[in-house]
């Protein structure tokens, strides 16, 4: 820990870090207690010289003092032993994980090794940059994530679009005059590929300016309450509401493609020709929107002086979530917003990404099902890398002799977060070996075999490595941990590495610093070969040699030199004053590199150097949106899931502070429907899918459509062998028992977990 990150005082200290509970990336004050029995956490407020959130907090950061003093978060490995899982030294559990582990792979090959890589992995700086050695030292294809229950849609169509899966554009907040939002709830869970301290004070200021605030969503949020207009959609219509939209572009002559762009574009004859089936008229039943209420928004959209068309998780976990979410920068092109102030934009983050590596302009393209890549029983295709979460369950049961055998997760609850979950619990109970890197004894890791808990948030050193490729601003900000780890406690960042060491056959005595130089020297080769890099053709010895120069090892090292490499870099001297690790370390409140800027045609990666407004997998989907409108019209009664403030996925449900007070696992109905089916508040209802049922208090509201039922997700701590008290004090239903293994969105992948088909019947 150095001078530079922390402020001292007699009997105490400050440090400043970046929370990193979600994606907001809020920048905390925190008070450490000094004592003759050590060091505490006092208290943790917002940072108000951040240069980002300035002194914006929600309620989960000041939590992270309880998380850190959990009893129930784990300080040591646990081994299950008849049955039982009981704490053991690291020693033990690494030779526990080599000779099983290795066993397994003599006995069934490293394809019967799947990896389950959960959302706090996005927020943890040696997830992101080890979890790669980890695979690299399994060497297997059966790979999963949580972002098939999450944003991985919009990452495709981008692809698509643009390039590649780090192309995503961000809407303007800071400078836009139009915000059209939707299946978003920011005053709830902030931004999602939208990185936004006080997302929420952002939607205000677009008012105060004189601007507009437009939600679209089944749901009357905190959000909808506090914009300008609040148009309620039928769950999974989106991709229809945002074609009819850009029917009307097209039908009215509103295409507003500014000059600059216009010889960047391809496709807009082709989107006149898909989109002619889609009048709001059509669709005006499906979506349950008025016609005249989509043709005004569409309106408004091409004649304000900028605009920005964003959408979340609401949009893409729907069967048609790629096709909205190409729909999305569809109208944002169309009406002249793509790659302006004000509009969506490209971002430039500190550390580079693929619109910052590589040929300028032009690259290799997106595609799905690399080399062939498919799962066993059901066929789906990889998709940047990996397989549907919802496939994980029958890949291990019914795959015969290529059934996955063995399990790792890290940081990940995919027995409450992912579809069928009764189905996924029952399969992991068949693994012959399950490893787990997490903080907790969930659902799901009670399952596991091996324990190996790293070190809490508190512990670790901070860095938004994916979150800032998103960020509303190009900032950095990095934290060193603010407390030291506990004896013997080895870092994330090793455990990972080890993992990755131990599989790849070199025994539970390796040590991680092996794995941690193989991957710097591999950076160190990508940066001085790559032509667009600050250090292209400088010698990797002098590289490796500054680098070492520091002292520093693991996601420190690395980080600097993806720093020193990057677009604002040092580049090692060449670029004195550019970003480094030095540089934030000497700015513990951050370092803004500026607002966002134009970036096309530089930030282009598609094979013909143009933006691609008619791939051709999302023109073909196009007949799927057309039958889909019939079909949405046919449903009567549907699933949504929702966030609370206080709340973030399953994990933060064992924090005392945070569930005080309003959080409440309750169906949500509108009167209309209660009455109908003869429910009053309070009562018990019991919701069926085509694959389970649970049973949940009914909460009678007007802020949700006629139609529409909804739980919120993450919740179910009902299950026997787990170790979170507060959790199962408030136990809820699990929300995802319902949610259906085969409802996938066909281009991505990703689960079907809003409009899902139910009945609805007062309890017995």
């Amino acid at each position: 820990m150095t001078d530079t990150t922390v402020s001292r005082s007699q009997g105490s200290r400050t440090a400043y870090r970046t929370c990193p509970l979600c994606e907001a990336g809020c920048g905390l004050e925190i008070t450490v207690n000094i004592t003759d029995r050590g060091e505490s956490v006092g208290r943790i407020r917002g940072d108000m010289d951040d240069v980002f959130s300035h002194g914006f907090i929600c309620p989960k950061g000041s939590a992270l003092k309880q998380l850190h003093e959990d009893p129930d978060r784990l300080r040591k490995p646990l081994v299950k032993r008849n049955g039982v899982h009981v704490e053991v030294e690291w020693d033990e559990a690494w030779a526990e994980v080599a000779g099983r582990l290795q066993d397994l792979i003599e006995r069934h090959g490293r394809e019967a090794v799947a990896v389950y890589l959960g959302n706090p992995s996005a927020h943890s700086l040696s997830a992101m940059l080890y979890n790669r050695s980890m695979l690299i030292g399994l060497g297997t294809h059966n790979r999963f994530s949580a972002s098939t229950v999450d944003q991985l849609p919009k990452q495709v169509a981008s692809g698509y679009m643009f390039g590649t899966g780090a192309s995503v554009t961000v809407p303007d907040l800071d400078r836009t005059d139009y915000l059209l939002m939707l299946g978003a709830n920011p005053y709830a869970s902030n931004g999602s590929l939208c990185t936004a301290p006080d997302f929420p004070g952002r939607l205000q200021a677009i008012r105060e300016r004189g601007g507009k605030v437009v939600v679209v969503d089944p749901r009357r949020t905190k959000t909808a309450e506090e914009s300008d207009e609040w148009v309620a959609i039928r769950p999974g219509s989106d991709a229809l509401f945002l074609m009819s939209i850009v029917n009307v572009l097209f039908a009215d002559d509103l295409v507003r493609v500014p000059e600059r762009l216009s010889s960047m574009v391809d496709g807009i004859d082709e989107m006149r020709v898909a989109s002619a089936d889609f009048a709001p008229e059509v669709v005006s039943a499906a979506t349950g929107i008025e016609a005249d209420v989509i043709r005004r928004i569409a309106h408004e959209l091409a004649d304000a002086p900028s605009a920005a068309v964003y959408g979340r998780i609401g949009t893409t976990t729907t069967e048609f979530g790629t096709t909205a979410s190409w729909l999305i920068d569809v109208v944002n092109t169309l009406t002249g917003n793509l790659d302006r102030a004000g509009g969506v934009m490209f971002t430039k983050p500190a550390l580079g990404s693929p619109t910052t590596k590589g040929t300028s302009g032009k690259g290799s393209g997106f595609r799905v099902g690399r080399g062939g890549g498919r799962t066993k029983v059901s066929g789906y295709p990889e998709v940047m890398g990996e397989y549907p979460a919802a496939a994980l369950a029958e890949e291990i049961t019914h795959a015969g002799n290529d059934s996955i055998r063995a399990l790792i997760t890290v940081a990940g609850n995919p027995v409450l977060s992912t579809p069928h979950s009764n189905q996924l619990d029952a399969a992991l109970a068949k693994l012959e070996l399950m490893i787990s890197v997490d903080i907790y004894l969930n659902e799901t890791t009670r399952h596991a075999d091996v324990i190996l808990p790293p070190p809490s948030q508190l512990q670790r050193d901070h860095y938004d490595v994916f979150l800032l490729q998103y960020a509303v601003r190009n900032v950095a900000n990095y934290s060193e941990a603010v407390l030291a780890r506990d004896e013997g406690q080895p870092d994330e960042w090793e455990i990972l590495a080890k993992l990755g060491l131990i599989a790849a056959g070199l025994g539970p005595d390796t040590d991680a610093a092996v794995a941690d130089d193989q991957g710097i020297e591999s950076l160190i080769r990508a940066a001085v070969s790559d032509a667009s890099s600050p250090v292209h053709g400088r010698d990797a010895a002098e590289i490796r040699a500054a680098l070492d120069a520091s002292g520093r090892r693991g996601p420190a090292r690395m980080l600097d030199l993806m720093l020193q490499t990057g677009p604002y870099g040092a580049a090692f001297g060449a670029n004195p004053g550019g970003a480094s690790l030095d540089l934030l370390l000497a700015n513990p409140h951050g370092v803004d590199f500026g607002a966002l800027g134009e970036r096309l045609p530089d930030a282009l990666r598609t094979r013909t150097g143009k933006v691609e407004l008619a791939p051709e997998p999302l023109i073909a989907d196009v007949a799927r949106l057309r039958v889909a409108i019939d079909e949405l019209n046919a449903r009567s009664m549907v699933l949504v899931g929702r966030r609370h403030l206080k709340s973030n996925n399953s994990w933060m449900h064992n924090i005392g502070v945070l569930m005080k007070g309003s959080m409440s696992c309750s169906l949500q109905m509108h009167p209309i429907d209660a009455d109908r089916l003869g429910l009053q508040n309070d009562a018990l209802a019991t919701i069926s899918s085509r694959v389970g049922s649970v049973v949940a208090p009914v909460e009678i509201t007007t802020d949700i459509r006629p139609g529409v039922v909804s739980l919120p997700h993450g919740w179910g701590h009902s299950s026997p062998g787990t170790k979170m008290g507060v959790a199962a004090a408030r136990a809820g239903v699990n929300s995802n028992i319902l949610s259906d293994d085969r409802a996938l969105d066909p281009l991505s992948g990703t689960s079907v977990l809003n409009g899902i088909p139910v009945d609805i019947a007062p309890a017995q």
